[in-house]
């Protein structure tokens, strides 16, 4: 379990590459000097800002084959967690980010610029408006609870599509809120960086299921 900054920081340095840290710290200190002026995250979150927003957002690739090259959807990104995060790290992976408020869209646009992540895209609209196309992964940390999450994004899953969505100690609830028909495809796995949270992860869902 990480529980500190320095274990962040050590998972960091032990996972990825000196050009990927440097993005990556470029990207926090970005994300602590642009939520002066806008709400990305909570402003306490930021004393625990490698624990709880980079690792919280990298630890996502371990349900991810290294293989899978996206497009990897990260719906309602706010901030770009995990999305603009998973993008620094996996710069071989296509990532599309999905973000509906004007002041976030600017500032992840800017950042993708920034940090030179020719992998990212954003895609200022709201879910419902976007035209379907099958993806690899799609993660949501805090964007809805996940009956209604499967019904908004079920058009973009292909039996293939891995779902990652973070949740705090409501995961297993969720899951079970489920149709039966759908629960079999879901199960939640331990967070690495909070003892009370999980990550709802989903996979074989198709659209015309719903």
């Amino acid at each position: 379990m990480i529980s500190s900054e320095e274990d962040a920081l050590t998972f960091v340095g032990e996972h990825h590459s000196d050009a990927v840290q440097r993005k990556l710290a470029s990207f926090v200190t970005a994300l602590q000097t642009e939520n002066k002026k806008q709400n990305l995250v909570s402003a306490q979150s930021l004393n625990s800002v490698w624990q709880r927003h980079i690792v919280d957002s990298l630890q996502l690739a371990r349900f991810v084959p290294r293989e899978t090259l996206g497009p990897w959807i990260d719906l309602g990104t706010g901030a770009g967690l995990p999305g603009l995060v998973m993008a620094i790290a996996r710069e071989d992976a296509e990532i599309i980010l999905v973000e509906s408020r004007a002041k976030r869209i600017e500032w992840l646009k800017g950042q993708i610029a920034s940090l030179n992540l020719p992998n990212c895209v954003v895609r200022g609209a709201r879910l419902e408006t976007l035209d379907p196309i099958p993806v690899s992964v799609i993660s949501a940390r805090a964007f809805a609870p996940l009956t209604k999450l499967v019904r908004l994004a079920a058009r973009f899953s292909t039996p293939d599509t891995i779902w990652l969505l973070p949740k705090g100690r409501s995961a297993a609830q969720e899951v079970a809120e489920l149709p039966p028909r759908l629960r079999s495809l879901f199960h939640v796995e331990q967070s690495v960086t909070d003892p009370d949270a999980g990550i709802i992860v989903g996979k074989g869902l198709e659209a015309k299921a719903i």
